[in-house]
């Protein structure tokens, strides 16, 4: 443990840090699982309440991956990869949507 007065209001900062970090990465997470699956769903049968879904569940994804790169939580090129993957599968199952037309 430190004995340092500004060692220990380091550590206390890091911990502070750590927590927030985590829980934005989990949300995000949490997000993305959420947007794959109603992709999924409005893949297997495409209604339009479905992809009013997908797309509610794709912009709330998108915005706390923003949010997230913004405090620095996340790389930069770690959220847009993100987003380009829910980007892609959206895309994938649209693009078969089309073709089976």
């Amino acid at each position: 443990m430190a004995n340092i007065k500004s060692a220990i209001k380091r550590v206390q900062i890091a911990e502070r840090n750590r927590l927030r970090n985590k829980s934005y990465k989990s949300a995000v997470k949490t997000l993305m699982k959420k947007c794959f699956t109603a992709v999924n769903n409005y893949a297997a049968d495409p209604s339009p309440e479905l992809m009013q879904e997908v797309q509610q569940s794709m912009a709330s994804a998108y915005s706390k991956i923003d949010k997230a790169v913004k405090r620095g939580a996340l790389h930069p090129n770690t959220g847009a990869r993100k987003k380009s993957r829910l980007a892609r599968a959206l895309k994938q199952h649209e693009a078969s949507q089309s073709v089976a037309s």
